[in-house]
């Protein structure tokens, strides 16, 4: 996935970035705009609070929300549980949502695992890919 910023602070609400998915060989562009990120200042968050960051993605034909809660787990543990609902409108995207869930299933577990050796590991994928 390719990110670019257009507008706003990053990571605060308001803020828009040019967005290129790739599922396969093809190639969506979109812009993602931050909803909610709750609470705003992420630094010193008391025990057992859930941390909100929510995104809307906009292309050709579709329409997706993803919605991010990270709460405490244990010692260095935290849950992540992302939520993605998608909506589409033109009738070539209908039939991909239709006949390829799996897809999008697919595409967002690997972003989860990329975020997950970046915060691990440091990694930065987006290097490794080239």
């Amino acid at each position: 996935m390719v990110r670019e910023p257009l507008g706003g602070v990053h990571g605060q609400v308001g803020t828009k970035s040019r967005v290129v998915l790739q599922m396969g060989k093809q190639k969506f562009e979109c812009t993602e705009t931050i909803t909610r990120r709750e609470p705003a200042d992420l630094r010193g968050i008391p025990k057992g609070s859930v941390v909100h960051f929510d995104r809307e993605i906009v292309g050709e034909g579709m329409w997706s929300a993803v919605r991010d809660r990270l709460t405490e787990a244990g010692p260095e543990m935290t849950l992540w549980v992302s939520e993605s609902e998608y909506r589409f409108s033109k009738l070539l995207m209908r039939l991909v949502g239709l006949l390829m869930p799996g897809a999008f299933r697919k595409q967002s577990l690997q972003h989860m695992q990329d975020f997950k050796a970046f915060a691990e590991q440091g990694k930065d994928v987006r290097e490794a890919k080239d």
